[in-house]
């Protein structure tokens, strides 16, 4: 019996938070599906292009941007810029004729998400956020099916549509506890030191990382060992304190990211959904800083979702340079307090949220 070849277009990114998830839908449905055919839809220029190839898929970019919040003359191009872009998201979606068109978030998803529900493709959307964006909100209404990460969205999308999936995470970072030995051989550590694990985003994060730069000296005197992820701008300006001796591991970004968080005894990050949802499954101590330059700051409503059950520590991105390093040095000498926030977070994690995914998927089409 010949089995109908599934077609499917996924779209989602600008930022790891939105690519990472989709690349995770992407593996599980050539396991779930393995005869389907798979196309991604990205933005030109941006970091999908190449983390998607590279991930052993095929992308299409379309030139679209995000509006800027700050006063700038590239607004008043983005009505021009909608248009082309949704031109060319109908042309790719006759030429590719999808069974279903999968969106992951960030702006690159939206013309393609919408132009297929004009031409009557079936639509599913993974919103990691708490709190959703303008995009999903629109494009909720013609979904078929909307993947959640939290509770209580229902005031955002239609109940009927919701389903409570979780966020798809990278699957080589289950069962982490059994490679703490080979985290610290491979990133160089003395496993007797306590080791910090900053991580800001897949772009980095300023505030955190100028945070981090000023206590590079509390981190040396007190043998506090760091893996520190600075991004791509600040990596040359950090990676002038580099230092084996002492334990401070900079990278621009790091692609063993399951050593990483095996290594770690306290982890410092932003409160992007993915990362979260990472978290949860690694359950170690969590000191969060939400970023303030996100739609609604949902970074905030996103690390509070943790931090009001007692699974995760907050400290503001305005107060981190102050306050890090004694939340961090607190953290640490608090052992009780690291294995009461290491217990409860990882109650919050979903580990099947990528197969429950492709599961509605295939439950969708068939």
């Amino acid at each position: 019996m010949n089995l109908k070849q599934h077609r499917y277009i996924i779209s989602g990114g600008g930022t790891g938070g939105h690519i990472f998830p989709a690349i995770a839908i992407a593996n599980e449905l050539k396991l779930m599906d393995c005869n389907c055919e798979i196309l991604f839809v990205g933005a030109l220029g941006k970091m999908e292009m190449e983390k998607v190839p590279s991930a052993g898929f095929k992308i299409i970019g379309i030139d679209i941007a995000g509006f800027k919040r700050k006063f700038s003359l590239d607004n008043f191009l983005l009505p021009f810029k909608v248009i082309k872009s949704l031109r060319a998201a109908k042309k790719i979606i006759k030429t590719f004729n999808p069974d279903m068109v999968i969106g992951t978030g960030g702006f690159a998803s939206g013309p393609i998400m919408w132009a297929a529900s004009t031409l009557n493709i079936k639509t599913l959307i993974q919103e990691q956020n708490s709190f959703p964006g303008i995009t999903n909100k629109l494009l909720s209404k013609k979904a078929i099916r909307i993947c959640v990460a939290y509770e209580g969205l229902e005031k955002y999308f239609n109940k009927e549509k919701i389903q409570l999936t979780g966020n798809p995470i990278r699957q080589d970072i289950k069962n982490i506890i059994l490679k703490k030995n080979e985290g610290n051989t491979f990133f160089g550590l003395d496993k007797h030191k306590k080791t910090i694990l900053i991580i800001g985003g897949s772009l980095g994060a300023r505030t955190i990382n100028i945070a981090i730069e000023k206590n590079i000296e509390n981190f040396k005197s007190n043998n506090v060992q760091i893996i520190w992820q600075t991004g791509k701008l600040f990596y040359n300006q950090a990676n002038q304190f580099e230092d084996k001796a002492n334990g401070i591991r900079v990278f621009e970004f790091i692609k063993e990211m399951d050593l990483a968080y095996a290594a770690a005894d306290i982890i410092v990050s932003r409160a992007g959904a993915s990362s979260i949802s990472e978290l949860c499954i690694v359950g170690k101590p969590c000191i969060l800083i939400p970023s303030p330059n996100v739609a609604e700051d949902h970074q905030t409503k996103n690390a509070l979702s943790l931090v009001n059950k007692g699974a995760a520590l907050l400290v503001n991105d305005s107060e981190c340079e102050e306050n890090i390093w004694n939340t961090i040095t607190g953290l640490i000498n608090n052992q009780e307090l690291s294995q009461q926030l290491s217990a409860n977070i990882l109650k919050l994690a979903r580990p099947n949220a990528v197969s429950d995914i492709v599961k509605t998927i295939l439950q969708l089409l068939n």
